[in-house]
């Protein structure tokens, strides 16, 4: 999956960051590097579900796939 990220120098030092087509998918860090691993954990965080939450029976498949 490939999106599209929006990267801010802050003023006060370091950088932000936003994803536009994840509403509220946002992070910051001092450098960027930082900013990177912190972005990966923050689309992590936002496309992972519970599926322990998920009611499932005998004729219910929970895959993963690649997009």
């Amino acid at each position: 999956m490939k999106v599209k990220v929006i990267i801010h120098e802050a003023e006060e030092g370091g950088f932000c960051a936003e994803v536009p087509a994840l509403p509220g998918c946002a992070t910051q860090g001092d450098t960027f590097e930082e900013l990177l691993q912190n972005l990966y954990e923050a689309i992590e965080g936002y496309l992972s579900v519970d599926i322990e939450t998920i009611k499932t029976d005998d004729k219910t498949r929970i895959l993963d796939i690649a997009v």
